[in-house]
């Protein structure tokens, strides 16, 4: 189930939408926004609808209206230039509107996402860039002392409470009591298609648990059960598909090697000589030279053979 690069970021964004609980409907969610024509885009831009009342939300407490999410996938770490870079994003998505300054700097965050502490990455911004971090709550930080409100947050250290479907999208899930409760969450809204995406992603990030957690969870056998059937079908589609090729291009191969040996025996007794067999057979059918000596060969000897019947 893990063969293919697996797609974190359709996950992060159905996770943080479900653990951002009854506030999501108070927000816009845009996955993988583009800046521009160039390869540039933010992997969530979350826009707050109205309003200057403050999310209750363990990690909706900076936003205000317009947020830039960063996502880091448990393979990648967040290094300074990821810092730099969406820091770019920021400035060039306040600068990119179509009336000057219609987003005012103030209302601008940034939010990274990890699973990992970046330690150096920090090290390098409170060095040079003189910002302290301050821990608000399990698993968020906030860079206090620039211009752009900015907090990180650290996935595998968010509350299992406030953040459980973040906290999930890992690959070192084990099949504890968490992810039972886990499952009973994935139960209750099994038919959501956040949840589904969500799930789906963490089910394949985590092959071993989910193998020995299976019994517990009937959502998790329906899960599987659906991505068996999809694979099935799959796999009958090709192997139906390539035999219709193979099918096709006997057929295709006899009708052809007939319509030549035909048109062959029809020029050869309408007396044209070998050289001009040749050039129209090289003409009609676009065979080598060599292949249409045998065609040739092939009907001399059939004539011979009739001849001496006679």
């Amino acid at each position: 189930m893990t063969d293919k690069r697996l797609q974190w970021h359709p996950a992060f964004i159905a996770a943080m939408q479900i653990d951002f609980g009854e506030e999501a409907d108070r927000l816009i969610f845009l996955s993988e926004l583009e800046l521009n024509k160039m390869p540039m885009r933010i992997d969530a831009l979350v826009i707050k609808k109205s309003g200057s009342e403050p999310l209750k939300k363990n990690m909706g407490r900076l936003l205000k209206g317009h947020n830039i999410f960063e996502y880091k996938s448990p393979e990648d770490t967040l290094n300074i230039d990821d810092f730099y870079k969406v820091y770019g994003y920021a400035c060039f998505y306040k600068s990119n509107s179509e009336q000057t300054n219609a987003i005012k700097q103030d209302d601008i965050t940034i939010t990274f996402v990890c699973s990992r502490y970046p330690r150096k990455m920090l090290e390098e911004v409170t060095r040079f860039r003189k910002l302290e971090v301050r821990k608000t709550a399990p698993g968020i930080y906030y860079l206090e002392g620039d211009p752009f409100p900015i907090q990180i947050l650290i996935s595998k250290e968010l509350s299992p409470e406030e953040n459980r479907w973040l906290g999930s999208l890992r690959t070192d899930l084990q099949p504890d009591q968490s992810l039972n409760v886990l499952f009973e969450d994935y139960e209750q809204h099994k038919d959501s298609k956040l949840y589904q995406a969500a799930m789906d992603l963490i089910v394949r990030a985590n092959p071993a648990a989910m193998e020995e957690a299976r019994s517990m969870c009937e959502a998790l056998h329906e899960l599987w059960a659906d991505d068996l059937e999809k694979a099935t079908k799959e796999i009958a589609k090709e192997i139906t598909k390539e035999v219709t090729k193979e099918v096709t291009k006997e057929v295709t191969k006899e009708v052809t090697h007939n319509d030549i040996l035909l048109f062959v025996e029809i020029l050869l007794e309408d007396g044209y000589g070998e050289s001009t067999v040749c050039e129209k057979l090289h003409q009609k059918f676009h065979i080598q030279k060599a292949d249409i000596q045998d065609y040739i060969r092939q009907v001399q000897g059939k004539n011979a053979c009739l001849q001496t019947g006679l």
